[in-house]
């Protein structure tokens, strides 16, 4: 036999659409009654290891950040590269101090196997937005190869006002 009998499928809809047109109502009175709580919101802790690198490039007239007339980062500039927006290095150095740094984090806890996985620093690069990728890839390579695990990325929050 080809034919379906669609009688008992009528049947079961209309008793689901009646259901449903009693328990909506009951649904959306519910939810108009939650109260959600509202919280402060707390600055997250930054641990003390952590590493922070800014990377910028030089502006059209070549000039770094710091010196006179500097006037923001090119596409088409060197890169800069800073540990803790202060001491500027190159990769060779950046490779030195960020595995000096964590080399010495690991002996003070006796060692990597006792290392607590939330106790081990991470890397914060902030990079300006007109900086080559060149030059972050780059900031990024040196660090994992001196054994950082985690990358991150610091950037600016955007006003949603604005």
């Amino acid at each position: 036999m080809s034919d379906i009998n669609t009688t008992p499928l009528v049947d079961v809809m209309l008793v689901l659409l009646i259901i449903f047109l009693i328990a909506v109502p009951v649904a959306i009175q519910t939810v108009e009654k939650l109260k959600v709580p509202v919280l402060p919101s707390e600055e997250t802790q930054d641990k003390v290891e952590n590493l922070l690198v800014t990377v910028v490039s030089t502006d059209a007239g070549g000039r770094s950040p710091g010196q006179g007339g500097y006037e923001g980062s090119t596409r088409t500039g060197q890169c800069r590269v800073y540990i803790n927006n202060v001491t500027p290095v190159d990769n060779n150095e950046l490779y030195k101090m960020a595995f000096d740094r964590l080399d010495a984090i690991v002996k003070r806890a006796g060692g990597a196997q006792n290392m607590e996985p939330d106790k081990i620093p991470e890397v914060h690069i902030r990079g300006d937005v007109n900086v080559p990728w060149k030059c972050i890839a780059g900031a990024i390579y040196n660090v994992q190869i001196a054994g950082y695990p985690k990358v991150g990325f610091i950037s600016t929050p955007v006003d949603p006002n604005g």
